[in-house]
């Protein structure tokens, strides 16, 4: 089995390289592993970075840059394009996610017959994350789980693990941050179970490099709404 590993990057210097060399680092056994780094137009030196870890890793290394700022979807689907693994998993850039945890996410697929996982940063008692961050999450999926019938517990997650069969059977349009309720509500409508795993989660504030705003979580909202009531046939 093969598993490519999609990270989506902009303007994450102080961290990109760390993240890069922590994924090299998992040891999955007998599973392959393909990095595609996802560079989202960075002005920052993270295309330098980029390029270091590349040479360092060059069997395993690919690289798509953007020359302008699209969004963390368009990075994504970008990466999706490069994949070429049986099982695809997204990692966010900075040091929120502990790469280390990838067998436990693998899990349900290599041995529960699932097609889509998710880490969940709230089936564990977590006293770090900021109240604001617990109470939008909250709400975004309790919202998800009340409009898609489903019973999870963290949606907004960065942690997304599914089978190559179960990406090609949904459409993926959205640029930005809305990538994340997007995914989500085609695969429960394409009729996806999505299982959770606890995952560890370590937070960064805006002074450290969070880029999502409350305009983002408008924009979860809408494509929530926009995708219960008017899917696309």
């Amino acid at each position: 089995m093969k598993l490519s590993i999609i990270i989506p990057v902009y303007n994450e210097r102080q961290t990109i390289g760390e993240v890069i060399e922590r994924v090299c680092e998992v040891d999955l056994g007998d599973i392959e592993k393909e990095i595609i780094v996802a560079d989202d137009g960075s002005t920052d030196g993270t295309a330098e970075i980029i390029a270091q870890q590349r040479e360092l890793h060059p069997f395993i290394i690919k690289v798509h840059t953007s020359l302008i700022n699209l969004g963390k979807g368009a990075a994504i689907r970008f990466g999706l394009e490069y994949a070429t693994g049986d099982v695809i998993l997204i990692q966010d850039a900075d040091l929120e996610l502990n790469p280390q945890e990838y067998a436990c996410l693998l899990e349900p697929i290599l041995y529960r017959g699932a097609q889509v996982v998710y880490g969940s940063r709230f089936l564990r008692r977590a006293s770090n994350i900021p109240l604001r961050t617990v109470l939008a999450n909250r709400f975004l999926t309790a919202l998800t789980n009340l409009l898609y019938g489903s019973h999870l517990t963290d949606m907004e997650t960065a942690y997304k693990v599914f089978t190559r069969q179960a990406i090609q059977s949904i459409r993926l349009r959205c640029v930005g941050f809305d990538i994340e309720p997007e995914i989500t509500a085609k695969f429960l409508l394409a009729g996806y179970r999505i299982y959770e795993v606890p995952i560890s989660y370590n937070p960064r504030t805006e002074d450290e490099g969070k880029k999502i705003r409350w305009i983002d979580g408008v924009e979860a909202v809408y494509t929530l709404l926009k995708y219960r009531f008017y899917p696309e046939r």
